[in-house]
C-alpha cells in the first residue's frame, strides 16, 4: 500500500517537475538567471528533457506560436494523409489512455539532432545543447548500470507513467484542435505574445490543483499573452480567458474523439467545440 500511495506522490512530483521545468526556461521560477538554469536542469533530468533543448524549442515554440508548420512543437501535425498503422496506433492510445503523445512529444523535440540542429542559432548553441543531451543520458545509462532495470522500474516507473498519464490531456489541450495559421513557406511575420490568444486554450482545474501543483499553467492563454510573468502570478491578472475550458468537460470530449480528428483537424473542420 505504501509503495502505491509513493507512486501516486511521484507522479505529482514528475508532473510538477515539468510546470518547474517550464517555468525555468522562461526565467521567472527565480529572481536570478542561475538558480533557474540549476533547477531547470533538475527538472529536465526528471523530466527525461535536457535544459538547453527545452529553452531552445520552448523559446521558438512561443515565437512562432499561430503558426503551425513554423512552431516547431505542432510542425508535425500540419495536416496530411495518414498511414493506416499510424492511425491505428494513436487512435488506439488516445483512447485507452496509453501515454504515448508526452513520450513522442520528448523525443521527437528534445531528443531529435535534425530539429535541434534547425533551431539552434549557432554551431557553439548545438554543441552545448548536444554535450547537455549526452550527459543527461550518460547520467540515465549509469543509475542503470549501479541499481539495475528491475530496481529502476520498481522505484520510478508506475509514477512516471501516470504523470505522463496527467500530463497528456494538459499538452494536447493547449493548441490542439484549434484554427492555426500555414506559412506554405513564405516569409511571415511572428505573431505577437497579446495577439496568440486566439491560438490557445486553457483548462479550469480546482484552485488547489492549479495553484499548488501546475502553478497555474493551466492558465495557457494568459501564459502567452504575458510569457515573462511567473506562473505563480497569473491568476492575479483581471483578465477573462476566451477559450478556457472545464478540464474534465473538455477530457470527456477530446477522448470520445478519435486522436487523427483532434490532432490533425480543427473545430472548423468538425464543427465542434473541442
Amino acid at each position: 500500500a505504501l509503495w502505491g500511495v509513493g507512486h501516486v506522490v511521484l507522479s505529482f512530483g514528475l508532473l510538477q517537475a515539468f510546470v518547474l521545468l517550464h517555468e525555468c526556461g522562461h526565467n521567472v521560477l527565480f529572481r536570478t538567471r542561475g538558480l533557474n538554469t540549476l533547477v531547470g536542469h533538475l527538472c529536465g533530468f526528471l523530466c527525461f528533457i535536457p535544459y538547453r533543448a527545452w529553452v531552445t524549442i520552448h523559446s521558438k515554440h512561443h515565437k512562432w506560436t499561430g503558426w503551425q508548420d513554423l512552431d516547431p512543437t505542432t510542425a508535425s501535425l500540419v495536416p496530411r494523409e495518414l498511414g493506416a498503422g499510424e492511425r491505428l496506433l494513436m487512435n488506439t492510445c488516445w483512447k485507452y489512455w496509453i501515454p504515448s503523445f508526452s513520450l513522442v512529444y520528448r523525443v521527437s523535440n528534445f531528443w531529435n539532432p535534425g530539429k535541434l540542429r534547425s533551431v539552434t542559432r549557432t554551431p557553439a548553441d548545438l554543441r552545448a545543447t548536444a554535450a547537455n543531451a549526452l550527459v543527461l543520458f550518460a547520467l540515465y545509462v549509469a543509475l542503470f548500470v549501479v541499481f539495475g532495470a528491475e530496481a529502476i522500474a520498481l522505484a520510478v516507473l508506475p509514477g512516471l507513467l501516470l504523470s505522463l498519464v496527467m500530463i497528456d490531456p494538459i499538452m494536447l489541450s493547449q493548441h490542439s484542435h484549434i484554427p492555426l495559421e500555414l506559412s506554405h513557406g513564405e516569409d511571415v511575420r511572428a505573431i505577437k505574445a497579446p495577439d496568440q490568444e486566439v491560438y490557445t486554450r486553457s483548462l479550469r482545474f480546482p484552485d488547489w490543483f492549479s495553484r499548488f501543483i501546475l502553478v497555474h499553467f493551466d492558465a495557457h492563454e494568459l501564459h502567452h499573452i504575458y510569457p515573462q510573468l511567473p506562473g505563480y502570478q497569473l491568476r492575479h491578472v483581471d483578465y477573462t480567458p476566451h477559450n478556457e475550458a472545464h478540464w474534465w468537460t473538455w477530457i470527456r470530449k477530446a477522448r470520445r474523439m478519435p486522436a487523427e480528428t483532434l490532432l490533425f483537424k480543427n473545430r472548423n473542420d468538425t464543427g465542434s467545440d473541442v
